[in-house]
Formats: C-alpha cells, sequence, structure tokens
C-alpha cells in the first residue's frame, strides 16, 4: 500500500511514489532472473498510461508513460538489478475446435457477447465469464479452464 501524508491540508492523500518512470529500459533484460525484481500488473493495466505499482521488493513506482509496457520488459535499471513487469496470469477458457468450422463458429458467437479472445495454434482462449462459459457448455464444445498469460487479440474499430 502506497505511505500516506498526514498534515493537516493533506490528510490521508497518498504520498508521491518515490520513482516515476515514462518509458521502458530495455525490451527484456539480459541478466539471469536472480538479479531480475518483478512488479506483477494485471492485463487491464497493461492499457494505461499513467498507473501506480509496487515491485515485489517493496519500492513504488509512478507510470506517467509514452507509450504502453509490455510482459517481460525492463522498465528501470539499477547496477545491481533489472526491474522487470510481468502480466498477471489469469483464469480463461480454452477451446480446442476440431474442425474449421466449428472454430469459426466458435469465434463468431464468443464474438459477438463482446468478449476478448486470444486465438494460438489450435486453440480459441476466452475471458473467464459466466456468459462465455453458458455458451460453451450450451454448444457442447469441449473447453477447460486454465490459468494462464491472457492476451488477447486488441481490435481497433475502423481500424485501417
Amino acid at each position: 500500500m502506497a505511505a500516506t501524508t498526514t498534515d493537516s491540508a493533506a490528510a490521508a492523500v497518498p504520498a508521491p511514489p518515490g520513482l516515476i518512470i515514462s518509458r521502458m529500459a530495455a525490451e527484456a533484460s539480459a541478466r539471469p532472473e536472480s538479479m531480475q525484481i518483478p512488479l506483477i500488473a494485471e492485463r487491464r493495466v497493461f492499457l494505461k498510461r499513467r498507473w501506480r505499482g509496487t515491485a515485489q521488493d517493496g519500492t513504488e513506482f509512478g507510470f506517467d508513460l509514452e507509450s504502453r509496457l509490455h510482459d517481460g520488459c525492463v522498465f528501470y535499471q539499477t547496477p545491481e538489478f533489472d526491474y522487470v513487469i510481468r502480466q498477471e496470469h489469469e483464469p480463461v477458457y480454452v477451446v480446442r475446435p476440431r474442425t474449421a468450422e466449428e472454430a469459426a463458429l466458435a469465434g463468431w458467437k464468443i464474438g459477438n457477447l463482446h468478449m476478448p479472445v486470444e486465438i494460438t495454434d489450435g486453440e480459441i482462449r476466452a475471458m473467464h465469464d459466466p456468459a462465455v462459459r453458458q455458451l460453451l457448455e450450451r454448444e457442447g464444445w469441449l473447453f477447460e479452464e486454465r490459468t494462464l498469460l491472457f492476451n488477447p487479440l486488441r481490435i481497433t474499430a475502423h481500424a485501417p
């Protein structure tokens, strides 16, 4: 939890974080894992430009980003350590369509729910949501629940 100031004019206002990050330091760390300090963030945080986070060693960071960070990038370096952002794994439904027709139908029906999906080789991963589960059960599609790194497609309306 962030520190707070205690003067009467700003009672219970969070103190600013110690370090403000504006851009990534490196695409990935070249250091061994023992010299990397992770900051775990949920998927939605990666869509933001301004946010706060605390690394596993307790160091607080404020983010005022020029561009988005991605899982595994280095956002801060010291002579001893790289601070690396890691996306939190989350529960998803995994469907393995048996045919191309089933894959198209599953993608279309899940898409009609306006739920994020990730398409991988032979799998459709969908957000863990009661509406998705109900659809999968109603259609009789084989699926499993797994907790993993979820990177849904990023679709922008009217994109070129």
